[in-house]
């Protein structure tokens, strides 16, 4: 394997150019460091709305339950109703 000398690695252009390409890194570092602080705030976003919908659904199948129980009731009730409508009904006939 060759082995590369400082002036083989030494940049081929003037200060002004490597001054203006070390601030391009420079920009590029802290843009990288912005992508990955906003990618780690939505990775926690995310996390807190998964945790919310998780529990909205808890909520919904508790509702859903809640409803199935309430419409039961309501028919044994309507049920009741309508026995007690017809045994006034023969009451009232006699």
């Amino acid at each position: 394997m060759p082995v590369n000398t400082e002036q083989e690695l030494a940049f081929q252009g003037s200060p002004s150019e490597f001054t203006s390409l070390e601030e391009k890194i420079y920009r590029t570092i802290e843009l990288l460091k912005h992508a990955r602080e906003g990618k780690a705030a939505a990775e926690r976003d995310l996390e807190r709305v998964r945790e919310q919908l998780e529990l909205r659904e808890q909520e919904v199948d508790q509702l859903k339950g809640e409803i199935v129980a309430l419409r039961k009731e309501r028919e044994e009730v309507k049920s009741r109703v309508e026995k007690l409508v017809g045994q006034m009904d023969v009451l009232i006939g006699q």
